[in-house]
């Protein structure tokens, strides 16, 4: 059973074909660059261009880096602005032909990781923090989503989001040492830890990878755990949560 995975994201979007029984991906990532502006018809052609090039008909999973309800963005997020209230599913339908199941990129990554990673078989309540243009953040309790925890979004000082201040955009803008950024997105866990109180904080998107740059800066009680599917955590996650709305997948 092979189900089409797209993680949109703020520089790129990426696609595709995941293997659903073991989680692996069957082909190499296909990627076009997130057009500029960021608007809704831009970006719905490069989704359907992904579609095409694969040659897929089955329905799509997508991973989406804003805040979304029942397929509707509810903030743009870092985005253009006209994003807001956008049946985001409808629209890539629309564009491409397929069936869209739309989530938040984050909670994408955390059912990569909870269903093929460091978080399979994992009990209690786990947050999984995607670290890249912003902070996203998936919530799962033995396992089960808990959709739209956006913690990146907390208020912060001068900053109307803790993202803005904490993300690795921040440290490449600033041109801040690992030590600074570190102190940094501890400062963001020590709030996550306070705020949700978790059994284990699991970390994903690409700087997850530099995890042992920073590490030495984290000192919250939580157990903090790189993610380690990195880059493909978003595509994979992405096509798992497309079988919750598609049962007739698993009969493939």
């Amino acid at each position: 059973m092979e189900v089409l995975g797209i993680d949109v994201g703020g520089s790129g979007i990426k696609g595709a074909l995941v293997h659903m029984e073991t989680g692996e991906m069957l082909t190499e990532r296909y990627r076009i660059p997130t057009p500029e502006p960021r608007t809704p018809e831009a970006m719905a052609r490069v989704v359907a261009e992904i579609v095409r090039h694969f040659e897929y008909q089955g329905p799509v999973g997508c991973g989406f880096p804003t805040l979304i309800k029942k397929g509707v963005c509810k903030s743009p997020g870092n985005l253009d602005p006209s994003w807001l209230e956008v049946n985001v599913e409808e629209l890539f339908k629309k564009a491409s032909g397929n069936d869209f199941t739309v989530i938040n990129d984050a909670d994408a990554a955390g059912y990569a990781a909870m269903n093929y990673g460091v978080g399979r078989g994992m009990k209690g309540f786990v947050i999984m923090i995607t670290i890249g243009t912003g902070l996203g953040s998936g919530a799962f309790l033995d396992g089960r989503l808990i959709p739209s925890f956006e913690l990146g979004q907390i208020p912060y000082k001068k900053y109307d989001k803790i993202e803005t201040w904490a993300a690795a955009s921040a440290k490449e803008r600033e041109g801040l040492t690992w030590k600074k950024w570190g102190k940094r997105f501890n400062k963001f866990l020590e709030l996550v830890e306070l705020v949700v109180n978790p059994d284990a904080i699991i970390l994903g998107g690409g700087t997850s990878k530099d995890f042992e740059e920073y590490q030495r800066y984290i000192r919250i009680e939580t157990p903090v755990i790189p993610a380690g599917l990195q880059n493909q955590a978003g595509i994979i996650g992405a096509a798992t949560a497309c079988l919750a709305d598609h049962p007739e997948l698993y009969l493939q």
